[in-house]
């Protein structure tokens, strides 16, 4: 028996932080170190920080970057160990993103990443140049900087595709993106003879994700086996838009070892297995078509490493530390658990980055604003579970942030009190139900609450127009016109938004907190589905720091409403999962402004959530949309063609002379697949044509359909 013992760090990823990303790493390369660990791997271009952007296109970036590199492996706590790190650097003046195996003062290889994430979230492509096609299993001479020649004596190393062969094993790298590819890398190298692949990841969180990328490695090990080491990045990214789960994995020949946090607040987590490389070189020769395969394979180029990896059973079961690890099913959270564990990890994050004094939310009484109150209580219940756990930066950190330099909370109401300030900025047209709610979810979550009224801003507005247009808006319900009514309303948002700037800045002053002077972080509490439908003011209370909400849809906030109520035994919350949503910026007398209704938003948040994923996931266009859920909405009461029709323009026609309102979207962790940030996620035009063509092509097909329905005629021929 042959046993190796790997380790995966998961690290946060921070852009241009290279002191404290070194410090880290080598953190991470201690406690592998101490777990028995001679091998170890960690998220993808950890040295610089993944979300360097255009940084990474100054030589300061990659030359920074060298010299941590140049610092870490001549940290002696790499001796004996084999260390891959990521970092970027120029070959030939052309930038790769780069793995680099090297051990104390020597470096084995670079290894260039082949495949590139260029969609969604990512722009590798504009920072980076694949390793050709033409070049892969092909090495060529990389001629070291002073620093890394002076610290490890070598001249040059290979740069290139290749792999490390220790005294024991093979092993060979993969990053991120090229796992989800169809011609993964580790298959080549697996049919090749190499038993290890490592994978240095920076991988996004998204709701329901982690599931795909467990079967990817499973599946890629199952088939081929071998041992696979998957570290993945942690926390916010530096543009806080998308933020990393953790979740690092060791996997051998498809059954699942070791599994990290998929969301903490560890600055430093490493992920350890002790397998037996024997159970890889067992399965291999039983599986004959595979042999077949392997028999055919064109060689890799190998570099040679002193260094023996593996121990022996003797050895094993004499070690007080090392146990040989067993298959352990994989972790996955309900999707609720997850929403609330992202959330508070990127509230944390981002707050502690910030260095602000905490939250100002505007507290209207509706779902969506009780949900971020609820994000943020339950960001204080998960950062007094990791003090509780003996996590001392998150200690330190709440100290830092609130000034109390002693202070040791109990329960999570303390953290909120000191943290959260909301405002209920009621109108004439406001409630007594949503201003009760308001105050009654503040207290009991701890929240330091203000109840307003902002109707002497509203009036004083109305007095600047008549003085200088001589006008008197009116609602329509007064006998406005449909542009008085709309001003009307939206002069009440934007002013909410003000007044939360003003009070943010003021809050610790005027409450007189120790750190009198920080400015609050203003939170909003728009969703997902009214950001892609346009339902919101520009620059309104839908403005301000951060969008918690933002990519989250409706149904799901609902969803959490009532995961929350149940495990966090709060059941004031079923009152808002139960009122009807309403922007209250209409008249009473109007009636309740209901934001499904045809005079609002004139599609129901259901239908907004299936119209967002045919158009961005499924990447459907209008007619196509039609028609998909011609079939999908079939069975549908009352959902003749003609109907589903006029509700498919209804959503396109909101959806393109909205669009130009994505352009200042506020920052929200990217959750879900149809998020319409046009900032980073989904790029396409906000400055739309009239859509008449593809509108009239709809309705041609419905009103041709329902003729041939009426005829009772089965043939589609003349109608599609």
């Amino acid at each position: 028996m042959s046993y190796i013992t790997v380790a995966a760090a998961t690290l946060p990823s921070i852009a241009l932080d290279f002191r404290g990303n070194r410090d880290r790493i080598l953190e991470s390369i201690r406690i592998a170190k101490a777990q028995g660990a001679r091998l170890r791997t960690g998220p993808e271009l950890e040295i610089s920080g993944y979300g360097c952007l255009d940084h990474f296109l100054e030589a300061d970036t990659v030359q920074d970057s060298i010299q941590m590199l140049t610092e870490i492996i001549s940290d002696p706590i790499c001796q004996d160990m084999v260390i891959d790190l990521g970092l970027p650097m120029r070959h030939r003046n052309t930038l790769y993103n780069c793995r680099v195996l090297a051990t104390f003062k020597h470096i084995y290889f670079i290894r260039p990443k082949q495949s590139l994430a260029n969609d969604g979230l990512y722009r590798e492509t504009r920072h980076f140049t694949a390793w050709a096609v033409e070049k892969h299993r092909i090495f060529e001479d990389y001629y070291l900087e002073h620093g890394l020649r002076e610290a490890t004596g070598q001249r040059t190393v290979p740069f290139g595709d290749g792999i490390l062969s220790t005294l024991d094993t093979a092993i060979g790298c993969e990053s991120c993106e090229e796992l989800f590819t169809p011609l993964n890398p580790s298959s080549y190298m697996g049919l090749n003879g190499c038993e290890i692949i490592l994978n240095s990841s920076a991988s996004h969180a998204e709701l329901r994700k982690l599931n795909t990328r467990i079967d990817l490695i499973a599946n890629c090990t199952r088939k081929l086996g071998g041992i696979y080491v998957y570290a993945n990045a942690t926390g916010v990214d530096s543009e806080a838009r998308q933020m990393y789960d953790g979740s690092s994995l060791i996997f051998v020949n498809g059954k699942i070892l070791n599994q990290g946090s998929q969301f903490s607040l560890k600055p430093v987590e490493v992920t350890i297995a002790t397998i037996d490389i024997e159970a890889v070189r067992t399965k291999r020769p039983a599986d004959s078509a595979r042999s077949v395969q392997a028999s055919h394979q064109t060689d890799y180029p190998r570099v040679e490493c002193n260094l023996k990896l593996s121990r022996t059973a003797r050895e094993i079961y004499l070690s007080k530390t090392l146990t040989v690890t067993k298959e352990i099913q994989a972790q996955i959270l309900h999707p609720m658990e997850e929403i609330w564990l992202a959330e508070s990890v990127f509230l944390w994050q981002y707050l502690c980055r910030s260095s602000a004094g905490g939250f100002f939310l505007a507290l209207s009484g509706g779902l969506d604003s009780c949900t971020v109150a609820c994000f943020i209580f339950g960001m204080a219940k998960f950062v007094l579970q990791s003090i509780q756990a003996g996590e001392t930066t998150t200690l330190n950190e709440l100290r830092r942030i609130t000034g109390v330099k002693d202070l040791q909370p109990t329960k999570p109401e303390e953290i909120t009190s000191l943290l959260l300030h909301t405002a209920y900025m009621g109108t004439v047209n406001s409630s007594e139900e949503t201003r009760s709610r308001a105050r009654d979810l503040s207290k009991i979550i701890g929240a330091y609450h203000s109840d307003l009224t902002i109707d002497e801003v509203i009036t004083a507005h109305e007095a600047i127009i008549k003085q200088g247009l001589g006008f008197i808006p009116k609602y329509s319900v007064e006998g406005g016109s449909a542009a008085e009514s709309l001003a009307k309303q939206n002069i009440q948002a934007r002013n909410r938004m003000v007044i939360s700037y003003e009070y943010a800045q003021l809050s610790t002053t005027a409450r007189k907190l120790p750190r009198a002077g920080a400015s609050l972080l203003v939170v909003t509490s728009g969703n997902v589905d009214e950001n892609l439908r346009g339902y919101v003011t520009k620059y309104d209370a839908s403005s301000g720091d951060i969008a918690p909400l933002g990519s989250i849809s409706k149904n799901d906030a609902k969803d959490f409403l009532r995961w929350a109520c149940a495990k966090w035994d709060l059941p004031i919350l079923n009152k808002f999962i139960d009122a009807t949503p309403t922007a209250e910026l209409l008249p009473l007398s109007a009636g309740v402004q209901d934001d499904e209704s045809d005079s609002e938003m004139g599609i129901s948040y259901s239908d907004l959530q299936v119209y967002g994923i045919l158009r961005k996931v499924e990447k459907l266009g209008a007619f196509s949309s039609y028609l998909r859920l011609l079939g999908d909405w079939k069975e549908r009461p009352g959902h003749t063609p003609s109907v589903i029709a006029e509700k498919t323009i209804k959503f396109f026609r909101y959806y393109c002379i909205n669009r130009h309102k994505s352009t200042i979207m506020t920052p929200s962790i990217h959750m879900s697949g149809y998020n319409p940030d046009d900032n980073r996620h989904d790029l396409r035009p906000f400055l739309y044509p009239s859509m008449e063509y593809q509108f009239n092509k709809i309705r041609k097909h419905a009103e041709s359909l329902e003729t041939a329905q009426e005829a009772g005629s089965e043939d589609d021929s003349e109608v599609d």
